[in-house]
C-alpha cells in the first residue's frame, strides 16, 4: 500500500507542477508585449543566455560535425555514396542534432544560470522586496530572462548547425577526399525548406520549454542553499527529459 500511496502522491505532484508551469507560461505570454518596452533588459539577457554560451556551442558543434563526417563517410562508403555526405550531415544537423544538442547544452549552461540567479534572489529576499515596493517581479525580473532564452535558442541552434557543417566538410572533403562540389551541390539540392522549418520549430519549442523550466524552478526555489541547488539540478534533469520527449512529438508531427 505504501508503494501505491507514493505513486499516487508522485502523480499528484507531477500534475500540480504541470498546472503551475502552464499558469506561469500564460502569465509570461501576457506580460511579454509590455516587456519589449524595456528592450535593454531583454538584450542583456540575450547576451547572458546566448553570447556567453557561444564557446561551448561552437566547440560542441565543431566536434559533433567532425564525428558526423567521419561516421557518415564510413557508412556511405559501404554503398559507394560518399558524395552524399553533405546531404546526410546537413539533414542530421538541421533537423535533429542541432536543435537537440543545443537545447541540452543550453539547459546545462544558461538554464542553470537562470535558475540559480532567481533562486538566489528568492533566498536573499530580493523578490519579496520588489513585491513590498509594488514592483511585479514577474514583469521586472522573470519575463526578460524568459524572453532572452527563447530568442537566444534558435540563434544558438543555427550557429551549432553551421559550425557542424564546417566540421563535417573539414573531415569529409579535406581529409577523406570527398569532392567539394558534390558535397555542397548535393546538400543544396536535397535539403528542403521543410527540413529547415522543422529545425526552426524545434529550436523555438525547446527554447520556450527550457527557459520556462529554468525560471519556474528558480522563482519557486526554497530560499535556502539546499533549495537553490535542488532547483538547479531539477532544471537540468527536467529540461533534458522534456527536450527529448518534445523532440519525438515534433518529429512525428512532421512525418
Amino acid at each position: 500500500m505504501s508503494v501505491l500511496t507514493d505513486l499516487r502522491a508522485s502523480a499528484v505532484d507531477t500534475l500540480e507542477t504541470v498546472g503551475n508551469l502552464a499558469k506561469l507560461l500564460v502569465r509570461l505570454t501576457a506580460a511579454s508585449p509590455r516587456a519589449f518596452l524595456r528592450i535593454d533588459l531583454i538584450g542583456a539577457q540575450i547576451y547572458n543566455a546566448g553570447a556567453l554560451s557561444l564557446v561551448i556551442i561552437m566547440l560542441s558543434g565543431l566536434f559533433v560535425g567532425m564525428v558526423l563526417g567521419l561516421q557518415g563517410f564510413q557508412l556511405l562508403q559501404r554503398f559507394g555514396s560518399e558524395e552524399a555526405l553533405g546531404t546526410a550531415a546537413a539533414i542530421g544537423l538541421v533537423k535533429e542534432l542541432g536543435p537537440v544538442i543545443t537545447a541540452l547544452l543550453f539547459a546545462g549552461r544558461a538554464g542553470t544560470a537562470l535558475a540559480s540567479e532567481l533562486g538566489l534572489m528568492r533566498a536573499t529576499d530580493q523578490l519579496s522586496a520588489m513585491e513590498m515596493m509594488a514592483v511585479d517581479p514577474i514583469q521586472r525580473v522573470v519575463v526578460p530572462r524568459f524572453l532572452g532564452g527563447v530568442i537566444a535558442m534558435p540563434l544558438l541552434a543555427a550557429i551549432f548547425s553551421m559550425i557542424g557543417l564546417y566540421g563535417a566538410q573539414l573531415i569529409g572533403v579535406q581529409i577523406m577526399g570527398v569532392d567539394a562540389g558534390s558535397f555542397w551541390s548535393q546538400m543544396r539540392a536535397s535539403v528542403a525548406i521543410g527540413d529547415i522549418n522543422e529545425g526552426i520549430v524545434k529550436s523555438l519549442v525547446f527554447g520556450v520549454a527550457c527557459s520556462l523550466i529554468a525560471v519556474y524552478e528558480g522563482y519557486n526555489a526554497v530560499p535556502t542553499a539546499e533549495g537553490v541547488s535542488r532547483a538547479t539540478t531539477r532544471t537540468v534533469v527536467t529540461s533534458a527529459v522534456l527536450t527529448l520527449f518534445l523532440d519525438y512529438l515534433i518529429t512525428a508531427s512532421f512525418l
